[in-house]
C-alpha cells in the first residue's frame, strides 16, 4: 500500500515493526480460513502483545507522537476536573480514583497536585493500563509524587474482584475500543471482514447478510439507506456493565469525542466515523502502517447511557467539553497573574482555545457523568446539560 502521502515516513525499525504486525494479521486470517472480522483486526492492530499500536513502545502523545490529548495540552484540564472530583469526594469520602488508559501519567499527576492543594486526596489512585511501556512511564512520573503526597498508587491488570467505592475516569479511552463495521444492503446488514490483499490487507464484504442483530436494529431505527456504512461498539456496552458491577458507590466520568445516536447516524455521515492518526495526520484507511497508527471511532453516547441505566447507574449529566470546563471555572483558572511572563500568558490562551473552541476540542468532545449510590448535582453541568438528547 502506498504510504508516501504520510510524513515523516517511518524509519527502518518502525517499518520492520509494521511488517511484523501485518504478518501477525496474515497468520490470523489464514487460521480463520481467509478472513477475520473487522473488530478482531482492530483488536490485534491496537493491542496484540508486542505488536499492537497501544502496547508497542513508540511515542503516541503530544508534539512528538500521533495526537494531542487535553491533559497533554497543559494543566488547566486537570485543574477543572479536580474541582469536580473534589465535590465527588465530599459525597464519597472513601472513594479511590480509577483511571483507565492513563497515557503518560500527565493527567494523574496534575489531578493529584490540584487535589492535594485542596487537601482532598482520594484513598488511593489506581490505573488500568495495558501498555507495559506506558506503565513504565507512569511509574517514573507518579511514584515520586505519591511518596511526596503520601498516597497509595496501584496499577491494575483487571477490574477489582470486590466491589469498590470509586470515582472512575476515562479520558479518550472508549474511542479506541474495537468496533464492528457494517453496510446496509437491501434491508439487510453485511458486516465487514478483513482479508489478505497482496502484502497487506483489505476489506472483505462477502459474509452472508444479516436480518437481525444490533446493526440491523440501528439501521431500522434510523432508516439508514442502502450503501450506508457505519460502526457499532459492543465492547463499550460490555465495559460499562463491568464498571457498574464493580462500583458499589461513586461516579464515572467519560470524556471523548462522539455524538448521541441521532447525530451519530445522520444521513450525511454515510461513511461512519472511522479515523486513523499518524504523526498528527488523520485519514480513514485502517490498513496502512499497521501497528504504527491509531485507529479510532467516535463514541455513541446514547449507547453508553442505555447500557449504564440498564446496569443500575444513573445519568448525572451530559454536555460538551466546552460547557463542562467553563462550568468548572476554566476562565478563572486561566486568568493571568502578575507573575506570568509573556510566554506563560500565550500558553494559557492557546490551551483555553484548544479546550473550548468548537473548531478544536470544545464541541466534538463530550462529557458523560454516571453515578451510583447517591443523588447529586455536578457543577460541570451547571451551564448546559444535554442529557435529554441521549
Amino acid at each position: 500500500m502506498m504510504q508516501s502521502d504520510l510524513n515523516p515516513q517511518p524509519d527502518a525499525s518502525a517499518t520492520a515493526h509494521s511488517q511484523a504486525a501485518t504478518r501477525h494479521i496474515h497468520d490470523l486470517i489464514r487460521e480463520a480460513g481467509g478472513a477475520i472480522s473487522f473488530d478482531r483486526f482492530m483488536e490485534e492492530a491496537l493491542y496484540a502483545p508486542g505488536l499492537g499500536y497501544y502496547v508497542a513502545g513508540a511515542s503516541k502523545f503530544g508534539a512528538t507522537g500521533d495526537f494531542l490529548t487535553a491533559p497533554e495540552s497543559g494543566s488547566l484540564f486537570a485543574k477543572c476536573l479536580a474541582r469536580e472530583i473534589a465535590g465527588l469526594l465530599d459525597v464519597f469520602p472513601s472513594a479511590r480514583i480509577i483511571e483507565f488508559g492513563a497515557g503518560t501519567g500527565r493527567l494523574a499527576e496534575d489531578l493529584l497536585r490540584a487535589l492535594s492543594e485542596n487537601h482532598q486526596l482520594p484513598s488511593a489512585y489506581c490505573i488500568m493500563e495495558l501498555s507495559p511501556d506506558l506503565q513504565r512511564q507512569q511509574k517514573e512520573r507518579l511514584e515520586p509524587l505519591a511518596r511526596e503526597l503520601g498516597i497509595e498508587l496501584q496499577w491494575l491488570s483487571e477490574m477489582p474482584s470486590e466491589r469498590v467505592d470509586g470515582i472512575m475516569l476515562a479520558n479518550e479511552v472508549v474511542d479506541a475500543f474495537p468496533v464492528t463495521r457494517f453496510r446496509v444492503e437491501k434491508n439487510t446488514i453485511r458486516r465487514a471482514r478483513v482479508r489478505i490483499e497482496g502484502e497487506g490487507v483489505g476489506w472483505d464484504w462477502t459474509e452472508d447478510p444479516l436480518a437481525d442483530g444490533a446493526e440491523f436494529e440501528i439501521a431500522q431505527a434510523h432508516n439508514l439507506p442502502d450503501g450506508y456504512e457505519s460502526e457499532v461498539c459492543p465492547r463499550a456496552s460490555a465495559w460499562l456493565r463491568e464498571l457498574a458491577n464493580t462500583l458499589r458507590t461513586g461516579a464515572i466520568l467519560i470524556i471523548d469525542y462522539g455524538y448521541p445516536a441521532e447525530e451519530y447516524y445522520l444521513p450525511d455521515r454515510a461513511q461512519g466515523t472511522l479515523r486513523c492518526h499518524y504523526q498528527h495526520q488523520a485519514h480513514d484507511d485502517p490498513f496502512r502502517l499497521i501497528g504504527l497508527q491509531d485507529i479510532t471511532c467516535h463514541v455513541n453516547f446514547s449507547q453508553l447511557s442505555d447500557a449504564a441505566q440498564g446496569s443500575g447507574l444513573s445519568v448525572l449529566g451530559y454536555t460538551s467539553q466546552e460547557a463542562y470546563l467553563l462550568s468548572l471555572g476554566l476562565l478563572d483558572l486561566a486568568s493571568f497573574t502578575d507573575t506570568d511572563d509573556e510566554r506563560t500568558r500565550i500558553a494559557k490562551a492557546q490551551e483555553v482555545k484548544r479546550l473550548v473552541l468548537p473548531s478544536q476540542m470544545g464541541e466534538s468532545f463530550k462529557v458523560l457523568a454516571l453515578g451510583k449510590g447517591a443523588s447529586i448535582s455536578l457543577e460541570g453541568f451547571s451551564l448546559r446539560d444535554r442529557a435529554l438528547s441521549l
